[in-house]
């Protein structure tokens, strides 16, 4: 996806959020993932998982649950650059994304097997060490993407012979 979406939607002399490039360097092989609370139109919470050298992302409609029976509706989003992982603040009114961001979890993520092809065969399965989402952890795409406005996934927690 790259991030021509993600600047696209923004005007950066209006919004603190970071514009990105595209050649920041991965951290010694360590790939970061963040979760941000966004008090937006209706409250939801950002999962980016860092993957191709941007942040992969998706709008989980309520709080992430370590309740392996509960699985979160995750609408698929445009790429974000790495630099949004620090990124806590107001977007301001008429913006989009208008609304406070909380950075609520965050650490490192290892996945299953190759992340970009396991993505796009839309199964992604993944260790999180965080503060909060620690464990095995899914997502899978809902249906055909390709026959949808949004590209609607869901995030789950693994146990038993998936999980931890």
């Amino acid at each position: 996806m790259g991030l021509q979406r993600y600047q696209a939607k923004r005007h950066f002399d209006r919004t603190p959020e970071p514009r990105g490039s595209s050649a920041v360097a991965r951290r010694a092989g360590r790939l970061r993932f963040v979760v941000q609370k966004h008090a937006a139109t209706t409250l939801h919470y950002d999962l980016r998982l860092e993957m191709d050298g941007v942040l992969k992302s998706w709008a989980v409609t309520k709080e992430p649950t370590e309740d392996s029976s509960v699985k979160r509706l995750a609408v698929r989003t445009e790429d974000h650059p790495v630099e949004y992982a620090e990124f806590e603040g107001d977007i301001p009114e008429r913006e989009y994304g208008a609304g406070h961001v909380d950075l609520w979890d965050q650490g490192t993520w290892i996945p299953d097997e190759a992340a970009v092809p396991s993505l796009r065969r839309g199964k992604l399965k993944f260790e999180l060490k965080g503060r909060r989402m620690k464990g095995r952890w899914a997502l899978v795409r809902m249906g055909n993407a390709s026959t949808r406005k949004k590209d609607l996934w869901l995030l789950m927690k693994l146990t038993g012979e998936d999980g931890a």
